[in-house]
Formats: structure tokens, sequence, C-alpha cells
């Protein structure tokens, strides 16, 4: 057996990634197991903080929802990693680019074929998983509003979506990665920013609309409220829309979305038929408070910061032979020889694969980022609304989404991105007390 030190490049990566894998694996089901014993375990009384404003009833039901989705995270991780194996290890890309180039020649017209056929076949074995969150688990709980109908329309419609701007921008990617020389991933980065600045301002207008409707706030005083609010926070908005969302689900929510002159803000109207319009105006100010402190804008610029070291490295490994034997894949002889290939497609799944798996350990950095943020957002609503009222706001949504108050202190650290409700709320000045009405 050879030593650590005898084992080739490509050995050591396909080592490297299966204990990583491993690794990952055993991490979310520890994480996930902490969950459901937490949860079950606090299931049968309200923390002593919520007792006068979240019945026992709603409680437990938001427990139930959180111990149903973690049981069907757990199989859904399990079927992933199968998946992961199958494509690299197992030589699963490897097989399909091989069917591929034996039913035609190699070239760019080939790595758009692998990367479609690669998407659809992806999407056709996480549909099983799909349907039944939508159908079974969120309709067990009250929440699925959709139809088959209204899910295969919107499944068609992405699909096209996905072909329409997707197979431009990767043939643009493609072709800068075989015609640019060593530095393609320098240009290809540069389109890719610049197609996600586009995305971000043509996404309001031209393609949310495919899926929903968007409708002018009719609410005068509401609206007024808003727009004084936005006015005083310096914040220009195109126009204030409420979205049908309750089409779909009876999760409620609210966003800015669009970029530049194009931004926009939209309110669910699950949300605005469950709060009032000074808790309406409190969860705005909070969104306002992500503009105010510039978290968008930093996390666009991290984004863009990681990305170009994505692009680097991707750079770097598609001209390594052991880069694509290492995780079950054999690239063209030429790659081998240093000549032109045909192998930019491959390589950009490959590395697309693999990634995830070796920065699943920065979760918890990005997570602690995330609340951090959103403490400065609700610290600034409190500055510009009512304090009581986003609290009260809070509640409700906490209630209305089944979102559980008694969360893992450590699942929570790894991978929630909004404090949870107890360290949340803590900051606040709960509403005046009330006496909780049981869910239906």
């Amino acid at each position: 057996m050879p030593t650590t030190n005898e084992l080739s490049p490509s050995m050591l990566l396909t080592l490297a990634f299966a204990i990583a894998l491993a690794l990952q694996l055993l991490v979310q089901l520890w994480l996930n197991t902490r969950q459901v014993r937490y949860v079950a375990q606090h299931r049968h009384e309200v923390p002593q903080s919520f007792a006068s404003h979240i019945s026992l009833a709603a409680h437990q039901k938001a427990a139930d929802y959180t111990l149903a989705k973690a049981r069907f995270g757990l199989l859904h991780m399990a079927w992933g990693a199968v998946i992961l194996l199958g494509w690299t290890l197992l030589g699963g890309l490897n097989a399909l680019q091989g069917a591929l180039l034996q039913w035609m020649e190699p070239g760019m017209v080939q790595q758009l074929v692998l990367l479609a056929a690669f998407a659809a076949i992806s999407g056709l074995l996480d549909l099983p998983f799909s349907l039944y969150q939508t159908f079974v688990l969120e309709a067990r709980f009250g929440f699925n509003k959709n139809t088959p109908a209204i899910w295969l329309g919107d499944l068609l419609k992405s699909t096209l979506l996905a072909a329409i701007i997707g197979l431009p921008i990767a043939w643009i990617i493609l072709w800068f990665m075989g015609a640019t020389g060593s530095l393609w991933w320098l240009w290809a980065w540069g389109i890719w920013t610049g197609f996600q600045l586009l995305l971000m301002w043509i996404f309001p207008t031209y393609i949310a609309p495919l899926f929903n409707k968007f409708e002018p706030l009719a609410d005068e005083s509401l609206k007024a409220r808003v727009t004084s609010l936005m006015k005083r926070c310096g914040f220009a908005a195109k126009g204030l829309f409420v979205m049908d969302g309750s089409r779909r689900s009876a999760h409620a929510n609210a966003y800015f979305t669009g970029f530049g002159a194009s931004k926009r803000v939209v309110f669910y109207d699950t949300l605005l038929k469950q709060l009032s319009p000074e808790e309406v105006e409190a969860v705005l100010a909070h969104e306002l408070g992500h503009f105010k402190h510039k978290h968008i804008t930093k996390r666009m610029i991290g984004m863009f910061a990681l990305s170009l070291v994505g692009f680097a490295v991707l750079g770097w490994l598609s001209q390594q032979v052991w880069f694509y034997t290492g995780l079950g894949a054999l690239p063209s002889a030429a790659l081998a020889f240093g000549q032109p290939s045909y192998d930019d497609a491959l390589a950009l799944l490959l590395f697309i694969l693999a990634l995830p798996v070796f920065t699943f350990w920065i979760a918890p950095l990005m997570a602690h980022f995330s609340r951090r943020d959103e403490f400065e957002a609700d610290a600034y609503a409190m500055q510009q609304a009512s304090g009581a009222a986003l609290a009260s706001a809070l509640l409700k949504l906490y209630e209305d989404n089944a979102s559980t108050l008694t969360p893992d202190p450590v699942y929570a650290r790894y991978y929630y991105s909004h404090p949870p409700a107890v360290e949340r709320l803590a900051r606040m000045p709960l509403p005046a007390t009330s006496n909780p009405v049981s869910a239906a």
C-alpha cells in the first residue's frame, strides 16, 4: 500500500474529496440530530418569555414543522451525497461525457449539451424531493397553496428561462476558457459579474412577473406611512408593490428587489393580511436598515470577490490532469500534452460539484456575519419605527410561519442566517401581554 508521500496528486484529491464529504455528512448528521432532540425536548412548554404571546398549540405546531423538515432534510442530504458520489468518484459525469462524444463531435455544441444534460438529469433526480416538500410536507402544516398546474407551469417557465439565459452565458464563459489564454478566468469573471448585475436590474421588471402578479400598493394610508419612512431613511424606490404570494404559500415576507433605478419594495399579500400598518412599517424599517448599513452592497462585493477567487482556482485546476482523474473523469489526451482540448464544460461541472464539499466549513462564519447584520438592521428599525411594533410583527411571523422558538443553539450557530427568536426579541421591547389564541 503506497504511503502518503507516494500518492499521486490524483489519488490525493480523491482521498481529500472522500474524507471531506464523509466529514461533512457526519457533521450534518450530528447537527440535525441535535436539532431534532433539542426541539423535541422543548416541545411541551412555551419558553417563559413568550408564554403570554404564543399559544402552546402554535408552539407545538412550530416544533412539529421543524422536526418534519429536519428529518426530511436528513433524507435529502443522504440522497444528495449519493448523487454527488455518482457524478464524481463513481464516474457518472465521465460516462455522460463519453456517451455524448460517441453521439457528436467534440466542440462548443457538445459542451453546451453536456451542461444541459447534467442540469436536466440532476433536476429529475431531485424531482421527488421537490414534489414531496411542496405537496406533502408543506401541505401537512397548511402552508402549501400550490396546485399541480401552477407547479408544472413554474417548472416549465423556469426551465425555459434557464435555457434562454443560462446557455448564452455558458457559451460566453466556455468561449473565453478556450480562446483567451491562461488569463481566461479574469475575462470570464468580468462577464459573470456584469451578468449578475444585469440580472438584478431586469429581474423585477421582466422575470418576476412571469411567476407572480405584482400590483401597486392600494392602501393609501399604508402607502403614505411607508413613503414617509423611506423619505426619512433616504431611500428611493421605483414603486411599492403587492405580490400574490398566497397563490403558492401561506408564508409571509417582504423584500427589496432590483438594482439602481429599478429598485422596488415588494410585500406579500399574506404579510399585509397578518400585520397592522404600524407593524408593516417596522418590518420595512428593518429592511431599510440593511440598505442604510450597506449590507447588500457589502454582500455583493464579497460575493464578487469570492467568485474571482473561484474563477482563478478553476483557471488553474482546469489545466491539471489530476483534477479530472481525481474526481472520476478522464480528460482528453490533448490536455496531458498541454494542447487545446474540449474539456472546459467538464472542468466547470467538476468544480461546481466539488466546491461545496470543501467550503461547507465556512458556513458558520457566513451565518455569523449574517446574524450580525440582522441585529444592526433591527437596531436601525427601532430608531426609525416602533420597537414594540417590530417585536409584535416578528412574533406574528414566527407563529404564522411556524418558526420554532427553541432551536438547538449549536445548530443555530452553524446554519441560522437570522438570530434565534429568543436572542432577537431580547433586544426589543415586547408588546403588551396578550392572551394567546390556540393555533388552528
